[in-house]
């Protein structure tokens, strides 16, 4: 140190290349412990105190992951990782990440697993119809709405199976024979401009169904010019009834006017419903088990508020923000696989 004396502190900083900041602490230390105490090896915190934290956070994890979904408000029948990190918040007044989540479940043991299914349409005419609706979509105006339109079910009220968090050597069972306390048929469409579903129960899936369906949209989209309806080649969506009623309805003068923009036959997997369906059976009828009608309608209803009312309040076309667990982007695209075999 002699050779630094009669010398300011900023140049010896600078000599020894180090801040100010550290060479006053240093000169602290050698002025109330020697020398030597500036040389000792400081001992390394012991990280017991942070791995207690990590192991009262797993606790805390799993204990949330014992209880249903329900409990805790939640319109779900298993949890997903968003739905744990929120009532963690709200629990325990501290933030935790999705990837944290996921890091000590899978520390623990715990795994949620999920397949891909590629699917292929035969239609002849795949591009030229995949082609109208993607120009459709192109150029849709203000006053103008697209519906991606389908059904889902029939699906029974019994306990059902699904995908949950569990141990690596717990095995989930359900009954295989059950007595059903009913069943559903939701007809639905989903408007791609603004995220907006509107739906019905049906008794059965035929063309009266499709009629019912279009005029409650012509109804609740009084106000536009057009409206364009995509579906599927199922024979209830191309019947001569339906195709007549489009064409009296056109005939009037009344707004909006009616046309159709049907999907390649076999694409269902580029049906954007289907992939609102997929994130509505993952979220409450996967590991469910209802005991009536009412009961799986009263969380079906609340599911398609819960999503309209946040896009109501967040406006996005499908595709920019989903919401829940749907499979894919709920955006009209060639490369979408819509259709969740999972679903049902």
């Amino acid at each position: 140190m002699d050779v630094y004396k009669g010398k300011s502190k900023v140049t010896i900083a600078k000599n020894v290349e180090v801040s100010l900041k550290t060479l006053k602490k240093w000169i602290k230390t050698i002025n109330s412990k020697g020398m030597e105490e500036l040389f000792k090896k400081k001992k390394r915190k012991t990280n017991q105190a942070i791995k207690g934290k990590i192991r009262l956070k797993k606790n805390r994890i799993i204990e949330i992951l014992h209880q249903p979904p329900h409990l805790f408000g939640i319109n779900r029948t298993s949890w997903d990782q968003s739905s744990i990190s929120k009532i963690y918040e709200k629990t325990y007044n501290e933030k935790i990440s999705t990837t944290s989540i996921s890091t000590y479940l899978k520390e623990e043991g715990y795994v949620f697993k999920k397949a891909r299914k590629v699917l292929t349409s035969t239609d002849p005419n795949y591009r030229e119809k995949l082609a109208k609706i993607t120009n459709i979509l192109r150029n849709l105006k203000s006053n103008e709405k697209f519906f991606s339109i389908d059904e889902y079910g029939p699906f029974a009220i019994k306990i059902q199976g699904g995908r949950s968090y569990s141990l690596n050597d717990e095995l989930k069972t359900f009954p295989q024979l059950q007595k059903s306390k009913g069943s559903l048929i939701l007809t639905a469409a989903l408007e791609l401009s603004t995220n907006q579903t509107t739906f019905f129960y049906s008794n059965k899936k035929n063309t009266d169904e499709m009629i019912k369906l279009m005029h409650i949209l012509l109804e609740e989209y009084k106000n536009e010019k057009n409206i364009y309806l995509s579906w599927d080649s199922a024979s209830w969506h191309i019947s001569k009834k339906l195709l007549n009623e489009i064409k009296l309805l056109n005939l009037k003068k009344a707004f909006p006017k009616v046309y159709l923009a049907p999907l390649p036959s076999c694409a269902q997997f580029l049906n954007v419903i289907e992939s609102v369906f997929s994130g509505m059976a993952r979220a409450i009828i996967h590991n469910s088990n209802y005991q009536s009608i009412d009961e799986c309608k009263l969380a079906i209803n609340r599911y398609f508020e819960d999503r309209n009312e946040y896009f109501r309040k967040n406006p996005k076309k499908a595709g920019k923000k989903i919401w829940g667990k749907e499979v894919v982007p709920s955006s009209f695209s060639k490369t979408n696989n819509c259709k969740d075999p999972r679903y049902r």
